[in-house]
Order: structure tokens, then C-alpha cells, then sequence
């Protein structure tokens, strides 16, 4: 570790896998730590106990905040909205939050390429880690990805790059937060149900590049105006990734030639080829992007050419992103449950080949489904609108596209797929809302879907 927490109180809100492991770091690191979460399912109590295992003192049900107001700092999971009314509370008005990705990095002895974007962080992350670990680094993937930055600080040795991926509600909470290479996918509207508008959503985006200095090196998308725009005049190398148009000669990134190759030029007028488009196994135009991206951030960190090759060529879509699971009867069943806002779903949507019937449903979070009218194009068999947003879905596009309310469960919703669906035809589950309608989280809703889909236990 980077350095002693000894004499420190660390203070840790939240006790899903990010808390616990960010509190199983400051115990490592010498400090005292009290940990607390406002739910007391019996996972949390699951967890409390551990951290008590340890030598730490935590509770459930609720925060003590005399014991908070006595903390030297307190870490904030990232499953706790910036809006907690603990975060409020007048006791604790004093002390530092920062979020947990900021307390493990403070302590975690690797340099970091660091991910975000509205869309496609989760698969470039992967894809990253991959490249690299095909190149024989040691590159674990963490952050917002599922396994805690403060996982990857605990572990010995400490990895030879930590490559992180990082969400809004994480990059609110950094103050020193600084990768060597960030990389930024996208940006769209999100989490409006959070934000009070997409001004603050893309500001805590762009804290990206708040500790940015001449060293760093930025990969940008070049065909997404807000997002490349977002760095400012932030210092640091700038190299571009685009799918759609060619790049000009003194241009350094990756782009996608006129016949389909995937190519780099991280030096003037130095070419590299890469692989066809269709070597790929991941799908849509969006996942080239991915690939150009990830592979931008993969030579930076020093992976030869053959290693990115064979990984971009090995690479398959992590769970949840427009996932093939299966196919029965002649029907292909489409995993997208991580496509929790209408720009994820507009993605996926473009990417079938097929007549398809499109899931739509969850949680509202605060979007039109109208902007989706543009893309759902002829192919659309017909939108199954289900959830607490159904009713809102079928409003928005009723009298311009087949869609049909189902009021029943999700397995209901499924169910009515399969009846619609006709050989030759996808069902894309790709809900353009969150899960917490129905589900602890996207992945639950997801394995629901592989289980129903396919007749199996999920993943």
C-alpha cells in the first residue's frame, strides 16, 4: 500500500461489495473504521458481521451519526445516491466524503487507465483488461465493473495496471483521483432521476479530467461532440477514436477504414492494422468503437500490436450487453438488461439484423420513450411494455409503433415474447429504464431473463 492509515477513523456508508471491501482496506491499512448501512436485509447483516470479523465496528438498519462525526473521513458506496439524507445530516457536516474508487486509489501502489462515458464503459473496461492480460500484464479490471477498486488495492502483489472503470456518482466524489490514461466513450443523457439536469450529470463526468496534467494521456471520442468537447483545454496527450468518418492525416487514435479494418496511428502517418470488423464477436457499429477505444488505451499502455490483435479477436460480450444467450426455435434471445437509459437502448436497437421484439420497461428514470422512434425502424415486430414505466412507455409510443401493455411479472413479459416472436426474429431485452421495479439490480434482471430465455439456470 501506498501509505499507514494508523491513528485514522474511517467512516464507510454503505455495505454492498464496494463498502465492505473499502472497509476491509482502511483495516488493512492500520485505521479504526465504522461501517454502517440503512437497509438490514440479511446481506447486510451477512456483511456487518464480516467487518466486525475483522476488528471493525459496523450496524444495520441505520447510521449512528455521533460515531460518523467522529471519523477522520467517511467513504461513500457507490450505490448511495448523492441525495441520502445521512449525507445531509448537520453532525456530519464537517467531515470529508469521498467515494470509495477516490479512497482506494489514495492507497492502491498501480498506475490506473481509468473508463467512463454514458454507454460502452463496462464492455471498453473489459475489453482493456483483456487486450492487456492477452499482452501477459497483469491488468485486472475494477471499479463500477463489479469488483471494488479496494479489492484490487488489498491484493499483494498490487497489480501491474488497475484498469478502472469509473461511473458519475464515482468521479462526483474524487478530489485526487488521477489516472495516467482516461478514456472517454460517450456521453448522453442519464440519470435524470438523480441529477437535476444534464449540465451536472456531464460536470461530474468531466472530473475525469480534473487532476489532468502534461503527462496523461486522453483517448476521446472524435464523432461525439459533447464528449469530445468535455476536456476542455485540460493538458495531456489527445488521441481519437471514430467509426464513421476518416480521420485527418496528423490525427493520432484508431479509426474504421472504408473496407471494414480496424486500424491504429499512434504515430504520423504510422498505420497499424488491427483486425476486420467482422473478427469481432461482440455486436453493433457501437461495439467498433469499443474495440478502437480499448485498443487506443491498450497500445498507450505498452501492449504490442499481435497481443491486441488476438484479444480484440477473443474478447466476447460481457453478461448484460446485448448478449446472444441463446437461440430455440429459430428465435435468438438478446441479453441488454445493463441498457438502464434510452441512448443504451438506441445502441442496441441499431444492432439488430433481425425482426425483432423489443422489451421496454422497469423503472422510469425520467426520459421520453418517444426518442427512440427514430431507431426502431422496420424491423420492429413489436415493443412489450411492462413495469412501473409501462404505462408511460405505451403513452410515448402508442399510434407510431406496435406496442402492447403487459401489466402481469416479468416471466409474464417473457412469456408473451416467446408467443410474438416468429423463427427468424431476436428478442432484445434492452429496457431503457433501471430494475428496482422488479429486481435488486440489472444483473438479477438479466440472469431472470437467460433463465426464462433458455430454459436454464442463468449465468
Amino acid at each position: 500500500m501506498k501509505r499507514s492509515l494508523a491513528g485514522e477513523t474511517v467512516g464507510v456508508l454503505g455495505l454492498a461489495r464496494s463498502g465492505v471491501a473499502a472497509a476491509r482496506l482502511a483495516l488493512a491499512a492500520g485505521a479504526r473504521v465504522y461501517a454502517s448501512d440503512a437497509g438490514d436485509s440479511p446481506a447486510a447483516r451477512e456483511a456487518a458481521e464480516q467487518v466486525r470479523a475483522l476488528g471493525g465496528d459496523a450496524e444495520t438498519g441505520g447510521h449512528d451519526l455521533a460515531k460518523l462525526a467522529a471519523c477522520d473521513r467517511i467513504v461513500l458506496s457507490p450505490g448511495i445516491p448523492p441525495t441520502a439524507a445521512v449525507l445531509r445530516a448537520p453532525e456530519i457536516a464537517g467531515v470529508p466524503v469521498i467515494a470509495e474508487v477516490e479512497f482506494a486509489y489514495g492507497l492502491l501502489d498501480a498506475p490506473v487507465v481509468a473508463i467512463t462515458g454514458t454507454n460502452g464503459k463496462t464492455t471498453t473496461t473489459a475489453l482493456i483488461s483483456h487486450v492487456l492480460q492477452a499482452a501477459g500484464r497483469d491488468a485486472p479490471a475494477g471499479g463500477n465493473i463489479g469488483t471494488a477498486l479496494s479489492e484490487l488495492a488489498l491484493r499483494e502483489p498490487q497489480p501491474e495496471v488497475a484498469i478502472v472503470e469509473v461511473s458519475s456518482f464515482q468521479l462526483a466524489g474524487t478530489r485526487d483521483f488521477a489516472p495516467g490514461i482516461g478514456v472517454l466513450t460517450n456521453l448522453a443523457p442519464d440519470h435524470l432521476d438523480w441529477y437535476p439536469d444534464v449540465e451536472a450529470y456531464y460536470a461530474d463526468k468531466a472530473r475525469l479530467f480534473r487532476n489532468a496534467a502534461a503527462d496523461s494521456r486522453w483517448v476521446l471520442n472524435a464523432e461525439d461532440e459533447r464528449a469530445r468537447d468535455l476536456i476542455g483545454d485540460a493538458p495531456g496527450e489527445r488521441y481519437y477514436f471514430r467509426v464513421e468518418t476518416q480521420p485527418a492525416l496528423d490525427e493520432l487514435g484508431g479509426f474504421l477504414t472504408g473496407d471494414g479494418r480496424l486500424k491504429l496511428r499512434m504515430q504520423p502517418e504510422r498505420d497499424e492494422v488491427l483486425v476486420h470488423r467482422d473478427e469481432l464477436r461482440i455486436l453493433g457499429p457501437h461495439n467498433v468503437a469499443n474495440a478502437l477505444a480499448a485498443a487506443i488505451a491498450a497500445r498507450l499502455a505498452d501492449a504490442p500490436v499481435e497481443a491486441i490483435r488476438e484479444g480484440l479477436r477473443t474478447f466476447r460480450a460481457p453478461h448484460h450487453r446485448l448478449e446472444p444467450v441463446g437461440e430455440r426455435d429459430g428465435v435468438l434471445w438478446i441479453n441488454d438488461s445493463k441498457a438502464t437509459n434510452i441512448a443504451s437502448t438506441r445502441v442496441a436497437v441499431r444492432s439488430m439484423t433481425r425482426p425483432y421484439v423489443l422489451l421496454l420497461g422497469g423503472r422510469h428514470k425520467g426520459e421520453p420513450y418517444s426518442e427512440l422512434l427514430p431507431d426502431l425502424g422496420d424491423g420492429l415486430r413489436a415493443v412489450l411494455a411492462y413495469g412501473e414505466a409501462g404505462e408511460t412507455v405505451e403513452s410515448d409510443l402508442a399510434g407510431h409503433v406496435p406496442v402492447e401493455r403487459v401489466t402481469g411479472g416479468f416471466d409474464e413479459v417473457v412469456e408473451r415474447a416467446r408467443g410474438i416472436a416468429r423463427p427468424g426474429d431476436a428478442v432484445l431485452l434492452s429496457p431503457a429504464c433501471s430494475s428496482y421495479d422488479m429486481f435488486a439490480n440489472y444483473e438479477e434482471r438479466g440472469r431472470r431473463f437467460v433463465q426464462l430465455a433458455t430454459g436454464g439456470e442463468g449465468e
